[in-house]
Formats: C-alpha cells, sequence, structure tokens
C-alpha cells in the first residue's frame, strides 16, 4: 500500500503511511488505515481527491495494471 499510494501522481504527494489493522487469509479480508496529509484551504480538495471512491481506484488501477 505504500509504495502504490507514494507514487501516485495524484495522491503521492500527500500520502503520509499506511497501516494494516487487521488481515485474513480465510477470506481474503484487509482493513487498513490511510494517512494523507491535506492542504489547509483547498477549495473542492476533500470532494474530488480525498473522496473515498478516488483513493480506492487508485488502488484498483495499481491491482490492474500488475496483471
Amino acid at each position: 500500500l505504500t509504495d502504490v499510494y507514494s507514487s501516485s501522481p495524484a495522491l503521492g504527494r500527500y500520502f503520509r503511511s499506511a497501516q494494516v489493522h487487521y488481515f485474513s487469509n480465510e477470506s481474503s479480508t484487509v482493513f487498513y488505515q490511510l494517512e494523507f496529509s491535506v492542504p489547509p484551504s483547498a477549495e473542492g480538495f476533500m470532494e474530488n481527491t480525498m473522496n473515498p471512491n478516488f483513493i480506492r481506484n487508485v488502488l484498483r488501477q495499481n491491482i490492474y495494471d500488475e496483471d
């Protein structure tokens, strides 16, 4: 996760850390926490760049690119 987000052109400069909180081989489930540094007053930044779907799609695209 750290490599994916720190090398992302869209999110790399804001990314700070990633921690896995839970991992299960049985159900292929992972719960993780991502930490980003957000600019103080960027209009629309939270709604667009920090949108959970956008962040998830950065990871999804990385997985597709590896296949």
